[in-house]
């Protein structure tokens, strides 16, 4: 009986952690589409470094094309953690369901 106790408690864990990580994934990526702040200064710096070019000023331009390099890795990453939770928590939830599916009377 010990070890149906135990698979059934694994089960539990995993759909639980399944969850929970389904939830991290969601507020993620909707933080990220409410938050568009980071567009606004990617756009406000590619003016600024057009500016800087009309003007000669290149060591402006530089720290503008990293400012704006810098910001879409931020973005990307983001992105990239969001989907690694949901993929997690769909690799969770598939696992507490091949724990529980004898206990819920599945064949």
């Amino acid at each position: 009986m010990l070890p149906d106790k135990v698979i059934l408690y694994v089960g539990y864990a995993l759909s639980v952690f399944g969850v929970i990580c389904l939830l991290l994934s969601i507020i993620i990526l909707a933080r990220q589409a409410i938050n568009k702040n980071v567009e606004t200064i990617a756009k406000q710096t590619t003016k600024l470094a057009e500016k800087g070019i009309t003007d000669g000023a290149s060591g402006l331009v530089g720290n503008a094309s990293l400012l704006i390099n810098s910001l879409n890795e931020l973005s990307r990453s983001t992105t990239g953690i969001g989907i690694f939770f949901v993929f997690l928590s769909l690799v969770l939830l598939a696992a507490a369901y091949y724990f529980l599916k004898p206990f819920i009377g599945l064949p």
